[in-house]
């Protein structure tokens, strides 16, 4: 899953950045719920200190409102790291939703298996309030926990990637996001899906967020600000 990560990041064309990949050295194989995301923060967090000392930025590539995250911010809140920023793709791809979309327009979220669509829809009242929940079309799932996208065969992982984009298309939603790192790549059978759906014209305009993508960038973003 982290080197599948590589060719996307670096066709952002970020090209004076450099970057360096991190996997859990221990925990859980597949992070499918709010337990598992404890265990990997426990796990991860003594490996990601001494990159405080030495990188501008951390993006944590789990698709949840996940530990780490406030963990690292407290961390540079109280002491003089380097690092400046802490981003997870979660809030990245949310935001950037935000950004592109109509102030009526709606976005949702396409993942891995069903028990993300309580937490997820849990986690965007958390980050957006009451108010800005009334723009989330809601959580569709495939029914494939992360690890289960990368052994699963192609033709399997496409039909349930498109059964999910359907759910969340007829709720409204006019952007949709990748819900899980391991779904880097899924883009193009998210857009086939849109395409089916609602025609090549308006399938072609919804919009596709890759949290990666959308994490990259808005660290790349931050960084150029001098905050």
């Amino acid at each position: 899953m982290t080197s599948a990560l590589k060719p996307i990041i670096s066709n952002l064309g970020f090209d004076t950045t450099n970057y360096t990949y991190l996997t859990a050295p221990s925990g859980v194989p597949s992070i499918n719920n709010e337990a598992d995301a404890l265990i990997s923060a426990d796990a991860c967090l003594p490996s990601i200190l001494p990159y405080l000392q030495t990188h501008d930025a951390v993006l944590i590539c789990c698709y949840s409102s996940h530990p780490l995250v406030p963990l690292l911010r407290s961390q540079l809140a109280t002491t003089p790291f380097r690092t400046r920023f802490v981003a997870g793709i979660f809030e990245s791809s949310v935001s950037t939703c935000l950004s592109v979309l109509s102030n009526n327009a709606k976005f949702a979220i396409v993942s891995t298996g069903s028990q993300w669509e309580g937490i997820l829809d849990a986690a965007v009242a958390d980050l957006l309030g009451a108010e800005g929940s009334g723009r989330y079309a809601g959580t569709a799932t495939t029914g494939l926990n992360a690890d289960e996208l990368h052994v699963t065969p192609k033709t399997e992982v496409d039909a349930r990637m498109k059964a999910a984009t359907r759910v969340v298309l007829e709720r409204g939603a006019k952007a949709i996001c990748l819900g899980c790192a391991g779904m880097v790549g899924l883009d193009d059978v998210v857009r086939e899906a849109c395409v089916e759906v609602l025609g090549p014209g308006e399938g072609g305009r919804v919009r596709i967020v890759d949290g990666v993508a959308a994490g990259v960038a808005v660290l790349e973003g931050l960084l150029g600000t001098g905050l």
